[in-house]
């Protein structure tokens, strides 16, 4: 993997080497690394997750592939990604096409609590990959809450949240990982549900249920931005810290000002005008025109059709609309600007579920 540049301003110009690694190295225990009084459950234990909205990242020049962070917004919604787990004596039986990924999380949380057996593993996620909806996100939160319960629950939701945070890894076309952007905001939605904002260190800021009883359409415009990669690395860490540089302030005064009071009155409109203002400031903008600058023009045409809140999420292409609009209204209107909705839902304002299923 290449030596990618970082450049931050004039003065600012950092390198970062991509070295993927095997699944089970470089791991990160967080600090919760112990004994644990493991009890194995009998029969499997089913985890649902939600996929994940993220609208923002507040300072770029906070993150990196090596330190999570740099604060962000977003929600969940009602998309789901669903684990089966249980024990097995020794070894990972694994029924996903993304095994490194897992294989490494698996790693992480048996050294972490101490786990000498094995597991098997079955993954069923909702299949749209690098399109701004969080899937490798919502399968290793997942799958570590599936393995934390197969063994009695010995860590926390929020023990998972800060370990997926600091063990965030995408996989290479060698069956390596390497470590990937994390804010944090992903595993914040997914465990709790709602919107959140994070602060930097992946520190959960404030959570609250959002846009209850609305609707949630995505839409995917054409795009000609690369998602993943060395494409995401580029727009990311380069124009992206630039621009946040220069618009961190106003985009935190922002989110503290004005966003948080309008989640806690439930002023969709309110919070809309917000993420719309976003949308103009800092890294947002260099995610967007990343994707193209047609990309504006549809947000632009969807809320002038009437869409009270319009955001795109992660690095794109999808857009989030929410609104009180009914689908058979959302569908006309959108079909006038030549986009169809892709998926059609509501915000989860719960966050993951855990079922235990004995023999």
């Amino acid at each position: 993997m290449p030596t990618m540049k970082i450049q931050g301003g004039d003065l600012d110009l950092v390198e970062y080497d991509f070295n993927p690694f095997l699944p089970g190295e470089n791991i990160n225990t967080s600090g919760y690394e112990g004994e644990y009084d493991l009890i194995t459950v009998k029969g499997k234990v089913q985890v649902t997750v939600p996929a994940r909205i993220h609208l923002n990242v507040l300072d770029m020049n906070r993150f990196s592939p090596s330190r999570p962070g740099g604060g962000g917004i977003g929600f969940a919604i009602q998309n789901y990604c669903f684990v089966e787990a249980e024990s097995i004596p020794e070894g990972l039986d694994i029924e996903y096409g993304r095994e490194c990924i897992i294989r490494h999380i698996a790693e992480v949380f048996s050294q972490t609590v101490g786990y000498n057996g094995g597991f098997c593993i079955s993954i069923q996620d909702y299949e749209r990959k690098h399109v701004g909806l969080g899937s490798t996100g919502s399968v290793l939160v997942a799958v570590l809450h599936a393995m934390n319960a197969v063994v009695g629950s010995p860590l926390s939701r929020e023990q998972i949240r800060i370990l997926v945070g600091n063990n965030y890894v995408e996989e290479t076309a060698d069956c390596k990982v390497t470590l990937g952007f994390e804010t944090g905001v992903g595993p914040a939605v997914i465990s709790y549900g709602g919107m959140a904002v994070l602060g930097d260190e992946l520190s959960l800021v404030y959570r609250h249920r959002f846009a209850e009883g609305r609707n949630v359409y995505i839409v995917i415009p054409p795009s000609e931005g690369v998602t993943s990669g060395e494409g995401e690395f580029s727009v990311l860490m380069n124009r992206a810290r630039s621009l946040d540089a220069r618009d961190r302030h106003l985009k935190a005064y922002l989110v503290l000002m004005d966003l948080i009071p309008a989640l806690q009155r439930d002023d969709l409109k309110a919070v809309g005008d917000v993420i719309w203002e976003l949308e103009f400031r800092g890294s947002k903008r260099a995610e967007i025109e990343h994707n193209s600058y047609i990309i504006y023009q549809y947000m632009h045409m969807i809320r002038d059709a009437g869409f009270e809140f319009v955001g795109m999420s992660s690095v794109g292409p999808s857009i989030a609309i929410v609104s009180d609009l009914d689908e058979a209204t959302a569908t006309e209107r959108l079909e006038e600007i030549g986009l169809s909705i892709e998926i059609s839902t509501k915000v989860d304002n719960s966050g993951l579920v855990v079922d235990l299923k004995d023999d």
